[in-house]
């Protein structure tokens, strides 16, 4: 066609492949095709891709897809959704060569020979107060991390206030509160001060404490910034569910914002050799609250128990790297704060008359023994199915005593109601208490009486007979300090002349009729 010029070119060619030089200003080969709007022409910034993560609140599993049910623990609705920036690793790692492709000698970089690594001697802080520094193994060791955890309104601000007033008379101390305002910790603190006179000096007017800071904040990084700028001995920490990291998305108490704050706490308490206490929470079941990394981070793991019913409070271990696991410390919640108690068996025994249905047993909790009161009640069934009912006992040990007691002595039991309860509201675990326990539901059944000043100590094994128990020589020990004559034992184990020396009659028995004839002085099945 005359003069018409067929164009196959496109009027904007496609442009060159752009470079991270060109991102974010004007690209030299738009000049020619934008003209005078090419100043104005920009390449926007390259924006890296973010995927979703959806995070389990009990466990830590992470997984790309929303389940209602977490995959690892089992546990429903606990999957909260997070934002995580995809991260690129920057690393070049070297090339292993093959073996035998010129191997250099071995030689170590950083590691040493473990004999050569110098010794720094343990100086352990102490608490001020006898019962915590026995869980904790001696007191509090610089540069480790403790956790404390506990239902709500066990008392575990009270305690820690009263060991960071008595800790600060020899050391400096931050208390970070990230609960409460300032204002009310300090009313806490006067009420204390006020209320403890060895603390507060002989006038009316609280002690100054002046070494004992206090900081109200929930951002990390101001009060890593404190702990940098004051290097305290030790730092306290309520709690470490309320404090927020700005830099992460999710919420103050997730799994993520539990796992930061407390691996960055416990990178400056190492560093500092600060000696840091974290209050965590609990959840409805008791356990505590956050990831499991958590328990895993630290140092030391305590639990605060307590009835709401009764005044004692129970201080025990359940992780401890400086010191025995499953320690017991006893304290009492008076008008002016916790208060030590020093003989902690007088809480969990009973009247001094003897009455039908009681034994007597001596437990250990860690390393400490505790003289222990039993009350069985054995009535005669009105339903078809026996009621069975255990307080301060797991249930299916109970079952477990009463199949072996109905086959090996031939007691009726199918047919009669059981409860059974510890006194003072203590949990007794360990296996011990299997020779009490049956001796109390005998007594209640034939309505026998045990003779006074006989403790029971013994595990009942499934075909009757009687297994031995660690530490016994303790618990015979803390049996004669009480006052106690007879000691109902396993056979074998030659702790005669100890228990002599003790002032202790020492009964041993191979099987549980040999035991309950020994205790009671007639054979339960024949009574």
């Amino acid at each position: 066609m005359g003069g018409l010029v067929h164009r196959t070119t496109p009027f904007f060619t496609t442009p060159p492949r752009r470079s991270a030089s060109l991102v974010g200003r004007s690209a030299p080969w738009a000049l020619p095709i934008l003209g005078p709007l090419a100043p104005h022409f920009s390449i926007p910034a390259l924006v890296p891709k973010t995927a979703s993560l959806y995070v389990c609140t009990e466990c830590g599993a992470q997984t790309r897809q929303f389940f209602g049910r977490c995959s690892s623990c089992g546990s429903w609705n606990t999957l909260i959704e997070q934002t995580a920036p995809a991260a690129v690793d920057q690393r070049r790692r070297r090339p292993v060569p093959a073996a035998g492709e010129g191997l250099a000698p071995a030689v170590a970089r950083r590691s040493e020979p473990i004999a050569a690594v110098g010794e720094r001697p343990l100086q352990r802080l102490s608490s001020g107060y006898g019962e915590f520094d026995r869980v904790l193994g001696g007191g509090l060791v610089p540069g480790s991390l403790v956790l404390l955890g506990g239902d709500p309104g066990i008392g575990k601000s009270t305690l820690l206030l009263q060991s960071a007033r008595a800790m600060a008379a020899r050391a400096s101390v931050l208390y970070v509160s990230a609960e409460e305002s300032a204002q009310q910790v300090k009313l806490r603190w006067r009420r204390l001060a006020e209320l403890m006179p060895s603390l507060a000096g002989d006038g009316a007017a609280p002690a100054a404490d002046p070494d004992l800071q206090l900081l109200s904040e929930t951002d990390l990084e101001l009060v890593l910034q404190e702990l940098e700028s004051l290097r305290p001995a030790v730092a306290i920490i309520d709690s470490i569910q309320a404090l927020h990291d700005g830099e992460l998305g999710s919420a103050p108490g997730s799994v993520a914002q539990v796992r930061e704050c407390a691996a960055a706490l416990a990178r400056i308490a190492k560093r500092q050799h600060t000696a840091l206490l974290l209050v965590g929470h609990v959840t409805k079941e008791g356990m505590l609250a956050g990831p499991k990394v958590l328990e895993h981070l630290v140092d030391a793991v305590l639990t605060f128990e307590g009835d709401r019913f009764a005044s004692h409070r129970l201080l025990r271990a359940v992780k401890n790297r400086f010191g025995a696991t499953h320690e017991l410390g006893v304290f009492e919640m008076r008008d002016r704060g916790l208060v030590e108690v020093s003989n902690p068996s007088e809480l969990f025994l009973g009247g001094s008359e003897p009455s039908s249905g009681t034994a007597t047993i001596v437990a250990c909790e860690g390393t400490r023994p505790l003289v222990v009161e039993l009350q069985a009640l054995v009535s005669t069934t009105s339903y078809a199915s026996p009621r069975r009912s255990a307080t301060g006992l797991a249930v299916n040990r109970l079952h477990q005593i009463l199949a072996v007691l109905e086959k090996h002595l031939g007691l009726p039991l199918s047919r009669f109601d059981c409860y059974l309860a510890v006194a003072g509201g203590l949990e007794v675990e360990e296996p011990s208490a299997d020779l009490g326990v049956a001796a109390a539901v005998v007594a209640s059944t034939r309505d026998l009486t045990l003779p006074p000043g006989t403790v029971l100590i013994g595990e009942l094994g499934l075909g009757g007979q009687l297994r031995p128990v660690s530490q016994l020589e303790l618990r015979l020990g803390e049996a004669a300090r009480l006052g106690f004559t007879r000691a109902v034992v396993p056979r074998g184990s030659g702790l005669g002349p100890v228990a002599a020396g003790l002032g202790l009659q020492l009964l041993e028995a191979g099987t549980i009729a040999e035991a309950l004839v020994a205790a009671l002085g007639v054979n339960p099945a024949d009574a």
